[in-house]
């Protein structure tokens, strides 16, 4: 026999030794334990870049040797930029227009020809200040401005992610930076922000920026709303935006309004509703293509030959709930693991999934800081060192 906790195969004349835990066998061949963390932010307590560096601190408390490769990941939405730079774009800076029509300093990331844009960098609610909300006025036109900095800085694919918005549209703002014209009965340009498009007679795209039309542009999203309805942008989202009842009656028939303008047939398609509808007017003024977020994130930041050299995952964000089975980051990262048939785990701050709903998505275990404080303002205070405690948990039951 063995000694406990290892594991031998005999293969003819070759036997072999491994730990159980910490080890895998591929072709008869010992696989030294390499974990892969790749997990999205906490939401208001830690970047995507500090959970990596937080878990790994912890798994090594455990197993000082470990070898641990980090990957940060998003889904499109805020922390998309981040994800990009810390997988070897370059970051670079623009000043744009804010939502609310004041100038913001927004950063977008490069890497050759590929451009990773996200649009809440320039037009999302952290450029709000504190309970101030614009949900008729808000606008796009900063993204729009983004998106041509990625154009002068050379991009031929443009990542564009979308999510966290300020604004509800429909993306007008950001085509008229682009060189649209939103005009009303008298000609003139149209109010900016949602509320605004109620009066919109004449839409004119003639005078997009050339260079549009010959590159890649990739909406990159965790949502596949419509525009409007009952799952649009303005009933589902206006309200976290300071949208009022009344709000999101005006906005839904504005925004239907200009649709009946430029284009019913793609207010209906997936992803048109996303961060205010700003995916309708990359899908009609962009000509865009629709991807869920994380998909076209793993692709863009190397996940696949990562994963090839992993022996466990450990992914994760700050509420790992019914959402994140929508196209949320750690979805995604769990589904490509399962395929590949590598083990994965899962930490967040608060957890609102069964055990089977876990197993469904491909996540063995899932471990929750509120675990160890149940106190959610605590918790979030304290979030790197429980995060450590959490991934000391991690270790001891997968690795040692």
């Amino acid at each position: 026999m063995g000694r406990p906790g290892v594991v031998r195969i005999g293969s003819g004349r070759r036997d072999c030794l491994f730990e159980s835990k910490g080890c895998k066998v591929t072709d008869g061949a010992v696989k030294t334990a390499r974990v892969l963390v790749a997990a999205d932010k906490f939401k208001g307590s830690l970047t995507a870049v500090q959970v990596a560096e937080r878990v790994t601190a912890g798994l090594r408390h455990v197993v000082p040797d470990l070898q641990v490769e980090t990957l940060p990941v998003a889904d499109g939405g805020d922390g998309t930029v981040a994800a990009a730079v810390a997988a070897g774009f370059e970051r670079r800076e623009a000043r744009v227009t804010g939502p609310l029509g004041t100038p913001v300093t927004a950063a977008y990331a490069v890497r050759g020809a590929t451009a990773v844009v996200e649009m809440a960098e320039a037009s999302g609610l952290q450029h709000l200040p504190a309970g101030e909300f614009a949900p008729l006025t808000a606008t796009t036109y900063g993204s729009g401005e983004l998106l041509a900095a990625a154009l002068d800085a050379g991009a031929r694919t443009i990542v564009f992610g979308v999510g966290g918005s300020a604004t509800t549209d429909g993306g007008a703002g950001m085509l008229t930076a682009l060189g649209a014209r939103f005009l009303d009965a008298d000609g003139k340009p149209v109010g900016p922000g949602g509320g605004g498009l109620a009066e919109l007679v004449e839409a004119d795209l003639s005078g997009l920026d050339p260079r549009l039309a010959g590159i890649d542009l990739i909406l990159a999203s965790d949502v596949d709303n419509p525009l409007t309805g009952p799952k649009g942008a303005p009933e589902v989202y206006g309200r976290q935006k300071g949208a009022t009842e009344d709000d999101i009656a005006v906005l839904d028939a504005a925004l239907t309004h200009c649709a009946s303008v430029l284009g019913p047939e793609h207010a209906v398609l997936p992803g048109a509703g996303a961060a205010g509808g700003i995916g309708y007017g990359a899908l009609v003024g962009l000509g865009a293509r629709f991807r869920p977020g994380i998909e076209v994130m793993l692709d863009v930041l190397g996940f696949a030959p990562a994963l090839a050299r992993a022996t466990l995952v450990v992914t994760g964000e700050g509420s790992l709930d019914e959402q994140t089975l929508h196209g949320k980051a750690p979805a995604g990262v769990a589904a490509a693991a399962r395929a590949a048939g590598v083990e994965v785990v899962a930490v967040c701050g608060r957890l609102g999934l069964p055990a089977e709903a876990l197993d469904g998505a491909g996540i063995r275990r899932a471990y929750a800081l509120a675990e160890l404080e149940p106190d959610p303002a605590v918790s979030m205070a304290q979030a790197g060192p429980l995060l450590e405690r959490v991934a000391e948990s991690i270790a001891r039951d997968f690795l040692s």
